[in-house]
């Protein structure tokens, strides 16, 4: 049994550098600090992300869950009080642990009043390029990045002209599933590698299906999740959202969730009620992101595993 860090003195200074960087960045914007809970009595009901559970404890009289983001706590900060804020937050996720990887790592996360998510996007990439030098910035639509790359239109293909797409150039085997599914394997599998020699690039507007917490708009004539990713030389670094304020909505996305867990055999998880109360209360207009600053600081200092920039990987904790 290793004792030992992962990380190199080296490291833990570049990392001690990054996260000064990042608050100096903020703090020329006006953007306030925060710390939230790290645990919740409500688990994230997104049937792709599984929480840590934390179920004994004599302070305890139901399970909590280790937070996936600090997503739902942030904004009703912002329901109350309306001030843009981020925080960098421990963070868990369960069964993710590999090259690009760990259960814990560390979160950025911040909320703008006001952006939409093409706005979040400019400033997104202030701080990448604040961070990294030498990269070009590149905004694509996914619908024309499928066009691009698969000659594929996203919003109009029938499922089975996505699967045929796949199987033509993976071996997908006995692999079933839905619309979406199709859609995901072909941007993780397929598209996702094309934009490893780009530099930054930004993926916006997805299938409403993929909505998430983001709005839904008309673009080009079709609906349209108003959130984006990013990606640097071809690792996923971010994720954000022009955000949803409707609560009946997302109510209803919370409740479709749970739908598809039943129907994979994953367990129902408890409605964050706090949140869609908050909703109710009045979320301002606002654009929020989370970016994973283990994976920057892969990017920032060359580093080919996460595990060499953590002071102790899942394996050491």
């Amino acid at each position: 049994m290793d004792w030992r860090p992962n990380a190199s003195p080296e490291m833990l200074r570049a990392r001690a550098d990054l996260l000064g960087r990042i608050r100096r960045f903020f703090a020329t914007r006006g953007v306030l600090e925060v710390e939230t809970p790290l645990l919740s009595s409500c688990g994230i009901t997104d049937p792709s992300i599984e929480p840590l559970v934390v179920e004994r404890g004599t302070s305890l009289n139901q399970p909590r869950y280790l937070q996936t983001s600090p997503e739902y706590a942030m904004k009703r900060l912002l329901a109350c009080y309306g001030e843009p804020v981020f925080q960098l937050a421990r963070a868990f996720r369960d069964g993710e642990a590999g090259a690009r990887h760990n259960p814990e790592f560390t979160l950025l996360e911040w909320y703008r009043p006001d952006f939409d998510h093409h706005a979040l996007m400019a400033e997104v990439a202030e701080l990448v390029c604040d961070c990294l030098d030498g990269r070009g910035v590149h905004y694509y639509s996914y619908r024309q990045l499928f066009l691009e790359v698969l000659a594929v239109d996203p919003f109009s293909a029938a499922p089975a002209e996505l699967e045929s797409a796949a199987r033509d150039r993976l071996d997908a085997g006995t692999l079933v599933g839905d619309r979406d599914m199709w859609l995901d394997l072909l941007m993780s599998h397929v598209i996702e590698p094309e934009l490893a020699g780009r530099g930054i690039c930004f993926v916006y507007d997805y299938p409403a299906s993929q909505a998430a917490l983001a709005r839904i708009a008309e673009a080009d004539g079709v609906a349209v999740g108003q959130r984006f990713e990013l990606y640097v030389d071809g690792l996923e670094l971010a994720n954000g959202y022009f955000e949803l304020g409707d609560a009946v909505e997302q109510r209803g996305r919370f409740e479709r969730d749970n739908q598809r867990r039943r129907e994979v055999g994953l367990p129902e998880r408890p409605l964050d009620e706090r949140l869609l109360d908050a909703l109710a209360a009045g979320l301002p207009s606002c654009s929020g992101v989370a970016l994973g600053v283990d994976r920057l600081l892969m990017l920032t200092t060359g580093a080919a595993d996460i595990r060499d920039v953590l002071a102790f990987d899942w394996a050491r904790a």
